[in-house]
């Protein structure tokens, strides 16, 4: 057992519950992240493994990844292995789900909105709040309008605003609200995923997705070299980071 992610196997093998555990806000480090990809790598390949459901430990879900890791010394490496996770996650071509409570921002909402199903309790809250920070969201930027449509991809990623669990569902970046999220994600992994073969799943998963997962990959490379070469080269991005980390409001340059 992780000191950051908690891998539990339940049904035999067939779900694997993998739990952000470093409360209160289960910030995605560098660290954290690259425990999550080696119990991936690990426990995500089991030939009846049939679903992966995430959670976070205490009240949240996620807070995001460290803004530290953000810096312009850091933020390379922090790229590599955020978005390393999600090219697992696709080359595994297992059901995922994600059961929300609390704060779910940033990479949290990345992550769960990457999955098949997302469950979130009523108070649970949403957003990528990357652009007050002066930078963008690649994952969100890419995989937001394809659950939700092009409209709330634009209203989510530009503003940064919060939205509730209600406002979530009603745009479809949530499945469905529930006061007890990973009782109601369990629900519905045992009515619909578990009398399923885990051969024929893990190949319909990959049909399912094979245009959406083909145009991620390859627009991910794109969106990570405009982060890195371009957005990170300029004034206000480096401006936005520290302002945060100083806990004052931002001054730009728009440069």
């Amino acid at each position: 057992m992780s000191e950051r992610v908690i891998a539990e196997k339940r049904e035999g093998g067939a779900v694997l519950r993998l739990v952000l555990s470093a409360p209160p806000g289960n910030i995605l480090d560098i660290a954290m992240m690259q425990e999550l990809t080696r119990v991936l790598e690990s426990e995500g390949r089991a030939p009846g493994l049939k679903a992966v459901l995430f959670e976070g430990a205490g009240d949240h879900f996620s807070f995001g990844a460290s803004v530290e890791d953000h810096r312009r010394d850091r933020v390379g490496a922090m790229l590599e292995v955020f978005h390393g996770v999600f090219r697992l996650l696709v080359d595994l071509d297992r059901t995922l789900v994600a059961a929300v409570r609390g704060q779910c921002l940033g990479g949290g909402m990345e992550l769960a909105c990457f999955c098949h199903r997302v469950f979130a309790a009523p108070g649970a809250r949403f957003a990528q709040p990357e652009i007050n920070l002066g930078v963008f969201a690649p994952v969100g930027s890419l995989i937001l309008a394809r659950r939700a449509g092009q409209a709330t991809a634009d209203d989510v990623c530009l503003t940064g605003r919060t939205l509730t669990s209600q406002e979530a569902h009603a745009a479809r970046l949530v499945d469905e609200v529930a006061d007890d999220p990973r009782r109601a994600a369990e629900a519905w992994i045992a009515r619909h995923i578990l009398p399923k073969s885990a051969a024929s799943l893990a190949h319909a998963v990959h049909a399912s997705r094979l245009q959406w997962n083909a145009a991620f990959l390859r627009d991910l490379a794109e969106a990570e070299r405009l982060y890195l070469d371009e957005l990170m080269g300029t004034e206000d991005a480096r401006e936005g980071i520290e302002a945060f980390l100083a806990k004052r409001p931002p001054v730009w340059k728009n440069r």
